[in-house]
């Protein structure tokens, strides 16, 4: 296995949960538990199935996230987030505070996933 060259430690939890919606995805799996797919889609805003299912893949391949197929009919997969992912929560809670605490108004927040 090739490994990617990086400059520094932050590079490598950048390329692990940045992304359109990785620690939204993180932060949701973290707080609630298992989601399916659709209901994932549900509660990540502005988000195509086709970046949704790419981010899902990497944050899998990275081991931060576990996928489960269920053999049921109609079939049935869960994503839940594994011991490694949830190391991110204290990373992922600093960021919630940050933004509530730096909006000053110019954005709305329209699905608040944070603990407040």
């Amino acid at each position: 296995m090739n490994k990617i060259l990086v400059n520094s430690e932050i590079e490598i939890t950048l390329k692990m949960i940045g992304g359109k919606c990785k620690p939204l995805i993180l932060y949701i799996l973290i707080e609630e538990g298992p989601k399916r797919f659709k209901d994932l889609m549900g509660q990540v805003n502005q988000i195509s199935q086709k970046t949704l299912t790419n981010q899902l893949r990497e944050l899998e391949s990275d081991g931060l996230i576990l996928r489960e197929a269920f053999s049921e009919i109609p079939p049935r997969v869960e994503y839940s987030i594994t011991e490694k992912g949830k190391t991110l929560f204290p990373i992922l809670d600093l960021m919630c505070e940050w933004g509530e605490k730096n909006n000053n108004g110019r954005f709305e927040i329209i699905n608040p996933q944070c603990n407040n």
